[in-house]
Order: C-alpha cells, then sequence, then structure tokens
C-alpha cells in the first residue's frame, strides 16, 4: 500500500519513515528496561545466595555484649568472624576468638587466647606469665591485681582471658577451653563505623 509523507514523498509500508524508528526504539527502552530488572533480579539472588552461604559454612558476624573485652572490645560492636581459618592454620596466643561457654554450650563468648596445649600459665601483679617467662602484651588491656596461681593447658585446649581481667568469667573461672568449642577467629570489627577495623 502507498502512502504520503508530509513532503510528499510515497513510501511503502503502515508507518510513517519517522515513525518506523521512533517504535523500534521504544521497543528496545521496554525490552532494555525489563533485562535491567532481570539483570538486577539475578544478581540480587546470586549475592544473596553467596552471603547465605558465606554465613552458614566460612563468616560469620557476632556481637559483643558486656564488658570483659574492654578497651579492647566495646559492648555491642560487631565482630567478622572467621569459622574457617582456625581450623586450617591453628590459632596463636593473643588471637581473639568467639567459643562456646564450656558450661552451656548454647552460648557464645568472645575472649583472648593466652595460653597454648602445653604452657604453663600463671598471672600476678606484675603481669602475664607462659613457661615462667613474662609476655609482653601490647594489645590494650586491665590488669587484674589479684593474680593466679600457675594453670597447665592440656592437649587440644587453650587458656582463654578476657581484657578487662577483674571482671572477665574466663578460664580462671570455668578452666580451659577444648578445642572443638572454638568457633572461630576475630578478623574485623565493622560497627561502629569510627572503630573499623582489622585485627
Amino acid at each position: 500500500m502507498l502512502g504520503s509523507t508530509r513532503d510528499g514523498q510515497s513510501w511503502n509500508g503502515a508507518l510513517a519513515p519517522d515513525a518506523a524508528p521512533q517504535a523500534l526504539r521504544r521497543g528496545w527502552v521496554a525490552r532494555g528496561k525489563r533485562g535491567l530488572w532481570r539483570c538486577f533480579a539475578r544478581t540480587t539472588v546470586r549475592v544473596v545466595g553467596l552471603l547465605v552461604i558465606l554465613h552458614l559454612f566460612f563468616v560469620n558476624v557476632s556481637v559483643v555484649r558486656g564488658h570483659s573485652m574492654d578497651p579492647s572490645l566495646a559492648d555491642g560492636d560487631r565482630l567478622v568472624v572467621d569459622r574457617v581459618g582456625y581450623r586450617i592454620a591453628g590459632v596463636d596466643r593473643f588471637d581473639v576468638v568467639v567459643l562456646r561457654y564450656p558450661r552451656d554450650p548454647s552460648v557464645d563468648f568472645v575472649k583472648r587466647i593466652v595460653g597454648l596445649p602445653g604452657d604453663r600459665v600463671r598471672l600476678d601483679g606484675d603481669g602475664l606469665f607462659v613457661n615462667d617467662e613474662q609476655v609482653t602484651q601490647s594489645f590494650a588491656h586491665v590488669q587484674d591485681p589479684a593474680g593466679m596461681d600457675e594453670r597447665i593447658v592440656p592437649p587440644d585446649s587453650y587458656f582463654v582471658l578476657g581484657d578487662n581481667r577483674p571482671i572477665s568469667c574466663d578460664s580462671r573461672e570455668f578452666g580451659v577451653v577444648p578445642a572443638d568449642l572454638l568457633r572461630g577467629t576475630v578478623r574485623a570489627r565493622f560497627w561502629p563505623f569510627s572503630s573499623m577495623g582489622i585485627f
């Protein structure tokens, strides 16, 4: 079918020559928007799935409750806990860990490892002694003037202390922590923003 454009030229089709590109553009825009939404939805599902997998198997978020780790950690701090690395590489003295409370494994504690398997640990007013040698503690902590007689850490166990020792419930009270009660190593603090940092 022949038609006439506004400038008098003939064309063969249902749409004016300038209308066809406009219609195509509108179609492309509509398809582009649908494609963007589909891409956004797929990306969101993938990110959420990845976060779920990370949470279940690799990392966890823990919230500090109480003041036993002052001044290193404060009540309400949010921590990133590595649930895998310590199983591969083990833990070191002075690592901050999340552990199951030996007297009630449904409760988690955040403490610092000071004694490794085989160590002899004691405290006095001068500081921390491991295997009869005073250990330099470069992290912020509150010393307990009461001290503690020497304790021997058995195999596959750890001696843990809170950094605020006068008020901390730790291995001085509930004993050493078996390795299978460790839940992970604290790697970072992400809240509050003013205290963000890597451990």
